[in-house]
Parts: C-alpha cells; structure tokens; sequence
C-alpha cells in the first residue's frame, strides 16, 4: 500500500458524510420505480442521517466492526442506505444478487461466517437454517428484524469510530472454474477510494446524473452505482425494474429523465441497437460507457450513427476497480472493439505461462503488476482460498485468467478466458457451478458444462450430459434437466444448450477436457458455416 495513502478511510463518512456537509442540497440518489411510477429523491444531506441512523441501527442490534453482513436486495432506496450504513460501523456487506438460491444463500452464510443477513420478503423465504441476525426491508416478519422502522428510531448521530485503510471493507463472491464460488475481498481504501479510476472513466462531476445498469449483487453495481459516482460528487440514477429486460423502457427513460451518462452492458446495447432508434432523443445524454464483455464494432457504429455518441469501452473485474479503459479526458481516439489504455496507478503486461512479459501483438494472459508496489483499486485475495490465491499472484504479477494483446500503440484488446468461466450477457457462471447442480439429477451420471458463441448474450452455457445406464436421452429430459438447474441454482446459470453424450474427453488423472469440448464446438460451427 502507498505510503500516500491515509492511514484511516472510510467511504461513507469520509466520502458521503463530507459531501453531507458541504453540498447538503445537491441530489446524491434518485430512485423510480418502473411498477408504479414512484419516486424518491435523496440529497446528500438526507442520505449522510439515514445511513448514521442505519449505522446506529446495525450497532444497537449487536453488528460490529468486521463482522460480515449478507445484502440480498433489489434496486429499492434502502440498498444503499444498508450499505453505507455497515460500511460507516466498520462491517463487511457481502452483496448477492435477488437471483440467488436457498442454496446458493445457505453456501454463502456459512462459507463467510455471516453474522446477519438484510433482505426482502422474496429472500427471507429462501433462508434456512441460520443462527445470525435476520434483518428485513419492506415491511415486518415473524422473526425477522424491521430495518426501516429501526432506522426511523435509530440515533441520528451516532458516534465514529475511524477505520483503519487496511481494514475489510467489502466482500464479492464470484465464480471459479471448479467447486463454489469465490469470496473477493477488498479493503476499505482499495474500493472506497481505489474507484476514483472508475469515476475518471465515467467522465462524471458534481452537475452529472449517471444511470447504469447493474443488479444490486454485481460489483458492477459498486462500480458506476456506488463508489465510482459518489468519488466524484455527481447523483446515482436508479430504474427499479422486476420484470422481463425491455428496450423500450430503457429508451423512453433516457428521453423523459436528466440523465448525463449511461452505463449499459454490451448484451444491453446489442438489443437497444435493434430498436428504431431515430424515434428517440436523449437531450440531456452527453457520455455512455460500457464493460463486462466485449462489445462488437457494429454496434458502436449504429449507436453513434443514431445518438451522435461514441462508447468507451472499459474493463476490470470483481478483484478489481478499473484497469483499462477509454478515457474521455485522455482525448486519444477510440478503437472499436478495443477496452482501451491501463488506467491511472496501473501497470498492465501481456505475459506467457511463466510470468514473461510479451511483445506487442502477441496474446497471452493480461497481468497487473504487484510488485514492487500493490495498485490501489485491487483486490487483498481470495479470502480463505490460499491455492487460489497461490494460482494467481505469481512472482510480480496478479494474473487476471483473461487472454488478451495490446498493439504497439498501448491499446489493450480483450481475447478470452483463460480458465473455463462463461460470460453470459455479463454473467459470470463457473463451469463447475452448472455441473454441480446437474449431478443433483437422477439421470446424470457425468458432465461438464462450456461456453458457446451466441450473437446476444456472447456466450451461452452448454452441458454435455452422460446419462446413467438404463436411461434414453430425449427432449423432455432435456427440458426436465434445465428445469431442474433453474432450481437448485441461480436460474441465469442453467444450460440453454444440452447435448448427450456416451463420454466426457479426460486427461489421464480424470479430469475432464474442456478444451477439448470447446474446440469440438468450434469445429463443429465452422462446418456449418457455409451452410447456415
């Protein structure tokens, strides 16, 4: 850590509490909801006493620093109120998607000794067996504790204890390639201050109202919802959508609301581009940003063509704030397709297998470089996974597990992974997810779950299963095998794609080749070309 660095930090305080108290007016949050129109503004005033209240609320009821807290929320006001709060009391808000299973949820609670856990209605009901804490938003339950009716009696100014910078500020799980899924762990100063990178990316200040589109459980979300804004004083725009992703609801918000800058995933934009985009005028939009996934040049084309706007790609990752990206400021031209320069405090190097930094247009694993100085805005390690943690920092380098190559002109150009993780529409789904929970059927006997090319999503989970004996593949088992991951695992997690299979490709100590499946699938797609 840089000596320059403070010795204490603290997001919600030092950040938002300050910003409470020099610009108590400005708009920090506004919130609508796409069900029934309803609004809700928060200044920075409003938002620095509820977040001390809830702060003052969590405390009373037993929190303290370090202790870990389960957020499963969806985009209500009080998701940021809850966070902020434990991250004022010096706790460890681990954010998980509304998406999450009763499994996926009990996984979670034990794996990170949770001390409670604050969710809705919907995520109560998916909650077992749990001695902590349980903490609800949106009305009272037998059992559970009323955030909102406790933070309306809560203390508006209670005391502050400083943190220390060095101290665990948030916790993200993210998926592997094999077994369950990873606990990311970040200090307060690495995501609290670290993400000043990432509002430099979004190009905002203290006149901006950013919206983007980001689940509550994604890091994404503490990227350009959370941390990366609120750095730069400008106000987090928030559309709490339930149902079905709809273009037409995204575009008509960014007609009838003031918003400055827009953050959308690439799968996003590839379906906003497909809609008759002259029809609509953004007045007040002036810069869009998207990361998670590769964006494919066509579409920057008819974006711009329709808006007048370029895209500038970025990238990072849970274990990280922004790493590469096309700045505005920087004024360098943008390269389709491109996720642009290493970003400031950053030290990025195309490497081989051994850690041996490679020439220019050569594609090898993207690092960052560790040593002699650790950049602020990555990650502590993979918290209570030391072969993980062993994997992936060799000698001076963080290795990323993403392929990549950057051109003699310093632009970096994403390739793929170098694990076997899918990225599906942003998603990050470990392999060994998907296989876990078809081995929970009947039918299975092995399986092994890849990534597939697919025009929207980028890539699609696909399952080659085999059977046990006595069992005949078919169509409704298939549908039978999807319904059954949609179960017992986060639905976005399940196979679209299933196909039986006799054996499963092995190295010679068993384990599976997914290699060699994926390269199968290549073969087989390029086969097919001339005839599709």
């Amino acid at each position: 850590m840089s000596d320059a660095l403070p010795a204490h930090y603290n997001f919600a305080h030092d950040v938002i509490e300050r910003q409470g108290h020099e610009r108590p007016d400005a708009l920090a949050l506004w919130w609508v909801s796409e069900v029934d129109g309803n609004e809700r503004k928060l200044s920075f005033g409003q938002l620095s006493d509820e977040l001390r209240r809830a702060a003052a609320f969590f405390a009373a009821q037993g929190i303290a620093r370090g202790d870990r807290v389960l957020v499963i929320l969806n985009r209500v006001p009080e998701w940021w109120v809850v966070m902020l709060g434990l991250i004022r009391l010096g706790a460890v808000p681990i954010p998980g998607t509304p998406l999450l299973t009763a499994k996926d949820i009990a996984y979670r609670l034990q794996a990170a000794a949770v001390r409670g856990i604050v969710t809705d209605a919907a995520g109560a009901a998916k909650v077992g067996a749990f001695a902590g804490l349980r903490i609800s938003v949106g009305g009272a339950q037998p059992g559970w504790l009323d955030f909102c009716a406790g933070v309306r009696a809560a203390d508006a100014k209670p005391p502050y204890e400083p943190s220390r910078s060095s101290d665990p500020g948030i916790i993200y799980f993210t998926s592997g390639t094999t077994g369950e899924a990873k606990m990311v762990l970040h200090t307060q100063v690495s995501y609290g201050l670290g993400h000043r990178a990432t509002g430099q990316w979004l190009d905002l200040g203290q006149h901006d109202i950013i919206w983007a589109l980001a689940d509550t459980g994604w890091a994404k979300t503490a990227w350009s919802n959370f941390f990366g804004p609120w750095l730069m004083g400008a106000a987090v725009f928030a559309l709490d959508m339930r149902g079905k992703f709809d273009p037409n609801v995204i575009l008509h918000a960014l007609t009838r609301f003031p918003i400055t800058v827009f953050c959308c995933p690439a799968t996003a934009l590839r379906l906003l581009v497909r809609k008759e985009l002259g029809g609509y005028r953004f007045p007040h939009l002036r810069h869009c940003v998207s990361a998670g996934e590769a964006l494919n040049p066509p579409v920057f084309k008819t974006w711009r063509e329709a808006t007048g706007l370029d895209i500038y790609e970025g990238y990072g990752q849970t274990e990280s704030v922004l790493m590469v990206g096309n700045f505005r400021s920087a004024g360098r031209e943008i390269r389709p397709g491109s996720m642009g320069h290493a970003a400031p405090g950053f030290t990025l190097a195309i490497v081989d297998e051994d850690g041996h930094e490679l020439p220019p247009g050569a594609v090898g694993q993207l690092a960052v470089r560790v040593e002699p100085q650790r950049p602020l805005g990555l990650f502590q390690e993979y918290w209570r996974n030391a072969e993980e943690n062993a994997a992936r920092f060799v000698g001076p380098w963080y290795l990323t597990g993403d392929t990549a190559k950057q051109d003699a002109d310093g632009y970096f150009w994403f390739v793929g992974r170098a694990d076997d993780v899918i990225n599906s529409a942003s998603y990050r789904i470990g392999p060994g997810e998907v296989e876990s929970a078809l081995l929970e059927h009947p039918a299975v006997l092995e399986c092994a779950a890849i990534g597939v090319p697919e025009e929207m999503r980028g890539e699609i989970v696909k399952a080659f299963v085999v059977l046990r004996e006595g069992l005949a593949p078919g169509e409704q088992l298939k549908r039978d095998l999807q319904a059954h991951c949609k179960r017992v695992t986060a639905p976005y997690k399940y196979p679209r794609l299933i196909e039986f299979v006799s054996a499963l490709p092995k190295t010679v100590s068993g384990k599976i080749r997914r290699t060699e499946l994926r390269a199968r699938e290549r073969d087989h797609a390029v086969h097919l070309a001339p005839h599709a």
